[in-house]
């Protein structure tokens, strides 16, 4: 199926590994030209390698520290002058800190506000005038599955991940005549270093096993398995294609059933 994505040209955020590092090599596979973004050279670099041996499309990349705001200004504006404009924008971010509401302090919560919520907002903002003058773009807003189940031990993360959904609606119908589509992507269990994080950081917790820790997730998910970030990166490659003209404001889970609230 043609998906109308070639010769596009995306900005996609906290692309050197994981979720984003798939998204950016399924983009790429694509034929779109694409600005790798993360706060790691050295991964940026190899990254982009990776991508230049499919011969589809260009790559670049840039560093950005995407809590701060004059970094964001100037990634986008590298990536208008590397690439001319940008149709697709996929917003991501790494995870905050696990722990619980009585563990965090005002530095954690404050850090984790501008990682998961205000740096999207931010890289909107400066995208927003370029899509308007390109006659629309589309946007993918990556979360969590906490966003519709809240997942114990990760308040930070259910708390401004959730607030991602509330700016994804709000603007769906605000960008509407701009020929805008923006929408939510929320990851359940898929196997990133993340991922492998928290199942460590849990095993310890309850003195188990990480092996068991595993199979206990797994119990819990329909499909009996996590998922991988090739298969997560194809629904967010369909959600920025032409294919998708008429889907905007949504929140998409890809959890292998896992979710069981409606």
């Amino acid at each position: 199926m043609e998906l109308g994505l070639k010769g596009k040209n995306a900005l996609i955020i906290a692309s050197s590994q994981g979720l984003g590092k798939a998204i950016a090599k399924k983009l790429a596979e694509q034929g779109v030209n694409v600005m790798i973004s993360s706060r790691d050279q050295s991964k940026l670099e190899n990254v982009k390698k990776e991508l230049l041996e499919l011969n589809n499309g260009k790559i670049i990349c840039k560093v950005c520290d995407i809590k701060n705001k004059n970094e964001i200004q100037e990634l986008v504006a590298t990536t208008i002058n590397e690439l001319g404009s940008i149709d697709l924008l996929v917003n991501n971010a790494g995870g905050p800190p696990a722990g619980t509401f009585e563990e965090m302090t005002d530095e954690d919560w404050q850090h984790a506000f501008e990682l998961n919520l205000l740096s999207y907002i931010r890289m909107i903002r400066e995208v927003l005038p370029h899509m308007k003058e390109n006659g629309g773009g589309k946007i993918v807003n990556i979360a969590s599955s906490s966003v519709k189940e809240p997942i114990p031990g990760l308040i930070l993360s259910n708390t401004f991940r959730t607030g991602i959904v509330g700016l994804t609606k709000t603007l769906a119908s605000e960008l509407a005549s701009y020929q805008i589509v923006i929408n939510t992507v929320a990851p359940g269990r898929i196997s990133t270093d993340r991922v492998a994080f928290l199942d460590e950081n849990a095993a310890k917790k309850q003195g188990m096993a990480i092996e068991e820790i595993q199979n206990k997730v797994r119990n819990t998910i329909p499909l009996g398995r996590y998922g991988n970030p090739e298969e997560f990166a194809n629904y967010v490659s369909f959600l920025l294609s032409d294919i998708n003209s008429y889907m905007t404001g949504q929140t998409f889970l890809v959890d292998g059933g896992m979710v069981k609230s409606i």
